[in-house]
């Protein structure tokens, strides 16, 4: 099992780079939305993968939690985490700025992994 889910985190980082960098050809409303709900799949795709015995809710819980945490973290603006933010791989791991939508775009992101998750589940 754990080979699905480090495939399906790699598929989703691969579409959430492509959603920002090729946005431009995507409709408005996925271009603004896609890579908040990609990241936070990929985060509970990857509890998953580290937690492969334990039940779909604790990577549920564990994924809205750290999404959360991670939003919330943007509060705080120290010149050292923003320089952190200011890199390429920093401002994708920790984001820019607090939005209350992007809290929004990582519930859906995680349930749609969730529903996903339980559908293969179905077909194992």
């Amino acid at each position: 099992m754990r080979i699905v889910y480090l495939v399906a985190v790699g598929i989703t980082i691969v579409l959430g780079l492509a959603s920002r960098k090729f946005s431009y050809l995507l409709p408005l409303f996925v271009a603004r939305n896609a890579g908040d709900a990609l990241w936070a799949m990929m985060v509970y795709f990857g509890f998953r993968l580290l937690l492969v015995r334990k039940s779909l809710f604790l990577a549920f819980c564990l994924s809205i939690f750290f999404s959360f945490g991670i939003e919330f973290s943007q509060l705080y603006q120290a010149d050292w985490i923003n320089q952190i933010r200011n890199t390429i791989l920093g401002a994708l791991i920790l984001g820019k700025g607090f939005l209350i939508m992007d809290l929004i775009r990582y519930s859906e992101g995680i349930l749609i992994a969730v529903l996903l998750d339980k559908m293969a589940q179905m077909y194992r």
